[in-house]
């Protein structure tokens, strides 16, 4: 799997939001900023996306991007509905059209649940609609890396094809 493979997808959402005028910001967390880094290799990025953040601790989830405690308890970090509230804070936070919301467990090694290695959870918030992906990969070898991978693109794939 190669980056390049990313950036091509990514030159598809620029232009798409370009087109469109359409407006984005991302919240990861098991992506580490990894898509952040793909849509701003293409040039023109700056039109539009506004900004990231990387919300690896449940602390910034909440404080920065208004994930409810309730929701972190409940259900936990690796869950549909932060990411669903993931994505849907980032749009109030960063004031743009689409945001995204990524919450994940890469691996190797699980988190302290019952969860999964390879259990992500990817939501789009557009016009006051929240669609959310789940992932449950399985891989065998190189298993942090090919579930970030997966993970951004599959919102590339998204975000460039789908109706927002």
């Amino acid at each position: 799997m190669v980056e390049n493979e990313l950036i091509l997808l990514g030159e598809k959402v620029v232009k798409r939001f370009k087109e469109e005028k359409l407006t984005l910001s991302v919240a990861e967390s098991c992506t580490g900023g990894w898509l952040s880094k793909i849509i701003t290799e293409i040039s023109g990025a700056s039109e539009i996306f506004m900004g990231g953040v990387c919300s690896y601790s449940n602390e910034v989830k909440n404080k920065v991007l208004g994930v409810n405690e309730e929701t972190l308890k409940s259900f936990g970090a690796v869950s549909e509905e932060t990411a669903r509230e993931m994505s849907e804070g980032i749009v109030k936070l960063m004031n743009t059209s689409v945001g995204v919301g990524i919450t994940g467990i890469a691996g190797p090694a699980s988190d302290n649940t019952n969860k999964k290695v390879g259990l992500i959870f990817i939501s789009v918030t557009h016009n006051n609609k929240t669609d959310v992906i789940k992932l449950e990969n399985d891989f065998k070898d190189d298993v942090r890396y090919k579930n970030r991978f997966t993970a951004v693109k599959t919102v590339l794939n998204f975000l460039g094809n789908e109706d927002l």
